[in-house]
């Protein structure tokens, strides 16, 4: 199964939204064990889960799924995978990080359908 093998540690940036990771951290995908493998670097900057304030008290910008969206953030702005496969690494780093299937479900369709926008 895949894994994060560092802890996240990140710091709040001025505008109250946005934050900065102080330490890398490291998703291993297939396995704890496994060659291929995704650093997201120090200093990186992230909002976490992009989802609409209306939809926060169902579906806050922070939760278990926090590493998965950072991971997610970091593969959207870098391309170092396709799309498709960032947000198929998106959805199993969910369920890794303990988020509930039904609410990984919900956050990997709306990445397929609204995440073009980001992704561009």
């Amino acid at each position: 199964m895949s894994s994060f093998t560092t802890k996240l540690v990140v710091s709040p940036m001025l505008d109250g939204r946005k934050w900065r990771l102080v330490n890398q951290f490291t998703y291993h995908i297939g396995s704890k064990y496994s060659n291929d493998y995704i650093h997201v670097p120090a200093d990186f900057i992230t909002d976490f889960a992009s989802i609409p304030w209306v939809l926060w008290a169902f579906l806050p910008a922070w939760g278990k799924y926090g590493k998965a969206a950072v991971l997610h953030d970091w593969l959207y702005q870098t391309h170092c995978k396709t799309r498709k496969e960032a947000d198929d690494i998106f959805y199993k780093a969910m369920l890794v990080s303990g988020t509930k299937e039904w609410k990984a479900w919900i956050m990997y369709y709306a990445v397929r359908i609204f995440g073009w926008l980001a992704w561009h």
